[in-house]
């Protein structure tokens, strides 16, 4: 039995040679996406947790599109416990589980900080915003690290798998997790170009061993296809977007782009945003810091806003649960998002084992 299933809705709808009617192919087939998920079972269990809020460049974040001279914006790295069913029983993900205690070392960001000598540790306090980790998360939930099933990222960007799913000598923290990556993504990771490596974290993947990669070559679904993972190239050559179909309807976690309002411009409320969806007619403003592959992500931002549907509190906007998503603070003024998704819970939590039961031993020994 197989947990995953291939997915061909997609299979041809970039294949025009004019870019406009690759927008209107894809925007077809995510039409015809989202029936198929609709149609299929809901999640058993979706919960996110805020883990860190950290500064990240408003050139990058909204790009062409802002206009303030503010430098940063906050974005809110996010962890999302999902669950399914499947022939073999109902099986937990966990999306986005940044181990951002142990991911300093990115280049950017290594160097952002360095940048500023002396400073360094006082800026750091008042610009970022721990608020917690994956491990004091799932055990807020009662879910054990061995019954976790699958772990995946909408893209490999400033990650470290190496205390998950063991690497460099050290033992497995998820020891039956495996890694759901695409290919591209895979395979870009180990040989990365100067200017893609500022974004990754040295040594990252390094010992990890292939039985724990469990490699896609395409659009999947997931179970009993409650969840699916659509490969949305574009931020990076392998990034892909989740799909989970929830009491809110389809909810599309991706870092394409940053906020609600990037799927949406014509109706933000940041300056800039509108004028530019006026004068461009763009129908999205893209997360560009490395712009892998431009194209291809304005296609994969149109597919995930088409296949998410309306956000139910306000339906100018799209369902997008997105991975790092923009929040307003006050040292970056102008930069907080005209709706924002905030934390989700739905369904109930299903535990397979009796060892993650809140303030057991083995919390304490992986916490401390």
């Amino acid at each position: 039995m197989s947990i995953i299933h291939s997915a061909s809705h997609f299979k041809s709808a970039r294949d025009a040679a004019k870019p406009l009617h690759r927008v209107e192919e894809v925007r077809a087939a995510a039409e015809d996406f989202r029936k198929t998920m609709l149609a299929n079972p809901k999640v058993k269990f979706y919960k996110t947790f805020e883990l860190i809020r950290i500064p990240y460049p408003t050139k990058y974040g909204y790009l062409n599109a802002y206009a303030l001279p503010t430098p940063y914006m906050h974005i809110c790295n996010k962890l999302f416990v999902i669950q399914f069913d499947s022939e073999e029983g109902i099986k937990t993900l966990l999306v986005s589980p940044s181990d951002w205690e142990n991911q300093r070392d990115t280049p950017y960001f290594y160097h952002m900080l360095e940048d500023m000598g002396v400073l360094s540790k006082p800026v750091e306090k008042m610009i970022v915003r721990a608020s917690d980790t994956v491990l004091s998360a799932i055990a807020k939930l009662g879910l054990a690290p061995e019954d976790v099933d699958y772990i995946t990222y909408d893209h490999l960007h400033t990650q470290n798998l190496t205390r998950w799913l063991g690497g460099n000598g050290q033992a497995a923290i998820f020891p039956n997790a495996k890694l759901l990556v695409m290919r591209e993504e895979w395979e870009s990771t180990q040989a990365l170009l100067p200017w893609q490596n500022q974004w990754y974290c040295p040594g990252g993947i390094d010992g990890i061993d292939d039985s724990r990669i469990e490699i896609l070559d395409g659009d999947v679904f997931l179970g009993d296809g409650s969840v699916a993972l659509m490969h949305t190239k574009g931020h990076t050559e392998g990034n892909h977007s989740i799909v989970a179909h929830t009491d809110q309807g389809l909810l599309v976690t991706s870092e394409n782009g940053v906020s609600m309002d990037a799927y949406a411009p014509q109706h933000s409320n940041i300056k800039g945003l509108a004028k530019y969806a006026e004068l461009t007619d763009a129908e999205v403003v893209m997360n560009g810091n490395t712009l892998e592959y431009g194209i291809d992500q304005y296609l994969s931002m149109i597919q995930e806003k088409t296949v998410a549907g309306p956000y139910p509190k306000d339906e100018r906007f799209f369902n997008m649960a997105l991975s790092s998503e923009s929040a307003g603070y006050y040292l970056f003024p102008g930069t907080a998002p005209t709706v924002r998704m905030g934390e989700l819970e739905f369904g109930t939590f299903t535990p397979k084992t009796t060892k993650a039961k809140k303030g057991g031993g083995l919390w304490r020994k992986l916490i401390s």
